[in-house]
C-alpha cells in the first residue's frame, strides 16, 4: 500500500499527456534528462521489490555505455512500484492494465530517443551491460535481438520446459518459416529503432508481441543483429507473471506465440504450395484433353483428370489468396507493386474472357452430345468428355482470376487507407 508521502511524491511529479493515449499519463523525475540518445522501456506490474534496482541497474548500464539514455516505465501497478521508479530517476507512464503488448504500444507516443531497449522489470536481464546494443544501434542495425542462449542462464533461471522444448521449438518453427536464423525469439531483451517500431505497427496486445516483432523484422528486411545477454533467475520473494497467471500460463503464451507466427505469415501455407497444387493438377489435365493418355502401366483416364482439376483449382485459389494477403501485409512495397501490375484491372479481363470463352468452346462437343442423346450423357466417356473437364477448369479459372484481381485491388485500397490513419 502507499503512505501518504509516496502519494504525495506522484502528485507533485511534472505530468504529461498525448492525444494518442488519453488513458495514460506521463509523471517525469526531477533529474529528467533532455536530450536521450537511447530509451529503455519497461513495462511492470506489481514490481516493488526490483523496479529500484532495474532503473538503477539502466543508469548504470547508460553511464558504462558512454551513452545518453532515459528510463520510461511503463506502470499499471496498484502497489508503490511507480512511486520508487519516479523516485530511483524512472520516467513514469500511468496505464490501465491491458497486456504487455499493449504496455510498448501505449509508450510509443512518449518515446523521445532514436534507440530503444525492451525489457522486463524483475531485475533478470543484466541492464548494466548496454554495450553490445549500443555498439550494433550506432553500426545502423534496426532490430537487436538479446540471446540468453548465446550468453548465459543462471541455474534455476529458466524452467527445463522453456530452456530444453518450449524456446527451441518455437524459435525452431519461426525460424522454419520465415527463413531466419535467431537463437531465442523469446528473450524479452530487445533493442529496435523508433523508426523500425513505427514502421513495423506493432499490433498484439499481449505475450505474442514478441514473436510478431522478431518475424515482421524478416518480414520488413530490417538491419538484424543478436547480441549475448545473460539471465538471471528471480529474487528470493518474487515470483513471475507465469506462476501468478497459474500453471497454464507458459501454454497459453506459447500457444497464441504460434498463432502470432502462423497469422502474420499465412501466405506461406497457400502462396507457393497453390503454386505447386495448380502445376500438378494442369499436367494431369490438359494431357487428357483429348482422351486418355497411356504411361506405361498406368493409363490416366477421366478420373484422373477430375483429380486434377480439383487440384488445379484449389492451387490456384490458394495461390490469388497468398496474393491477397501479401498485398494486405503490404511488408513489401515491391511485392505490391508485383501483384497490382499482374492482376491489373485490363489484364484480369482479358485474361478472365479468353479463359471462359475457351472453356465454353471446349464444353460445348459434350453438351451437344447430351442433348442429342435424349438429354443422356454417353454410357462410355470419350473425348467430349475429356474436353469438358478441361473446359470446366478453364471456366472456374476465369471466375477465380477475375474476382481475386477486383480482390487484390480492394485489398491495396484497404492497406493504404490503414496506413493513411484514414
Amino acid at each position: 500500500m502507499r503512505d501518504e508521502n509516496q502519494q504525495y511524491a506522484l502528485a507533485d511529479a511534472p505530468v504529461e499527456s498525448h492525444a494518442e493515449c488519453p488513458n495514460c499519463v506521463l509523471l517525469k523525475p526531477a533529474d529528467d534528462v533532455v536530450e536521450p540518445e537511447l530509451s529503455i522501456v519497461i513495462p511492470a506490474l506489481n514490481e516493488r521489490l526490483t523496479i529500484g534496482d532495474t532503473v538503477d541497474w539502466c543508469k548504470e548500464g547508460f553511464e558504462k555505455a558512454g551513452i545518453a539514455g532515459e528510463v520510461l516505465i511503463v506502470d499499471s501497478s496498484n502497489d508503490d512500484t511507480p512511486e520508487i521508479a519516479l523516485a530511483h530517476g524512472a520516467r513514469v507512464l500511468r496505464t490501465p492494465k491491458r497486456g504487455l503488448g499493449r504496455a510498448y504500444i501505449d509508450a510509443i507516443p512518449y518515446i523521445r530517443a532514436n534507440y530503444i531497449l525492451m525489457g522486463d522489470a524483475d531485475c533478470t536481464y543484466d541492464f548494466r551491460e548496454l554495450s553490445g546494443f549500443v555498439e550494433r544501434f550506432r553500426a545502423g542495425f534496426e532490430f537487436i535481438m538479446g540471446s540468453r542462449f548465446r550468453g548465459s542462464i543462471e541455474e534455476g533461471a529458466m524452467p527445463a520446459l522453456h530452456r530444453y522444448f518450449g524456446t527451441p521449438l518455437t524459435t525452431w518453427i519461426l525460424n522454419f518459416l520465415y527463413s531466419s536464423r535467431f537463437t531465442d525469439i523469446h528473450c524479452g531483451l530487445r533493442g529496435i529503432t523508433k523508426a523500425a517500431l513505427l514502421r513495423i505497427e506493432l499490433q498484439s496486445q499481449s505475450w505474442e508481441y514478441a514473436s510478431e516483432m522478431v518475424l515482421k523484422s524478416v518480414c520488413y528486411c530490417l538491419q538484424t543483429a543478436e547480441v549475448p545477454v545473460r539471465f538471471l533467475k528471480d529474487r528470493e520473494g518474487r515470483s513471475s507473471h507465469h506462476k501468478r497467471s497459474g500453471l497454464l500460463e507458459p501454454w497459453r503464451a506459447g500457444w497464441i506465440n504460434l498463432r502470432a507466427m502462423l497469422v502474420y505469415h499465412a501466405d506461406f501455407f497457400v502462396l507457393k504450395p497453390g503454386v505447386s497444387l495448380f502445376v500438378l493438377g494442369l499436367l494431369l489435365v490438359l494431357p487428357e484433353t483429348f482422351g486418355p493418355v497411356t504411361l506405361g502401366p498406368l493409363t490416366l483416364s477421366l478420373y484422373w483428370g477430375l483429380v486434377g482439376m480439383t487440384l488445379a483449382v484449389v492451387g490456384l485459389q490458394s495461390f490469388y489468396l497468398g496474393c491477397i494477403l501479401q498485398v494486405i501485409y503490404h511488408y513489401s512495397d515491391w511485392a505490391v507493386r508485383r501483384w497490382l501490375s499482374l492482376f491489373s484491372y485490363t489484364r484480369a479481363i482479358v485474361v478472365s474472357a479468353i479463359s471462359l470463352i475457351a472453356g465454353l468452346g471446349m464444353a460445348t462437343p459434350l453438351v451437344l452430345e447430351y442433348a442429342r442423346g435424349g438429354m443422356r450423357l454417353p454410357e462410355e466417356p470419350g473425348p467430349p468428355n475429356h474436353m469438358a473437364v478441361s473446359g470446366l477448369l478453364f471456366m472456374i479459372a476465369a471466375f477465380l482470376t477475375f474476382g481475386s484481381a477486383l480482390a487484390v485491388q480492394a485489398a491495396a485500397l484497404y492497406a493504404g487507407r490503414a496506413r493513411s490513419g484514414a
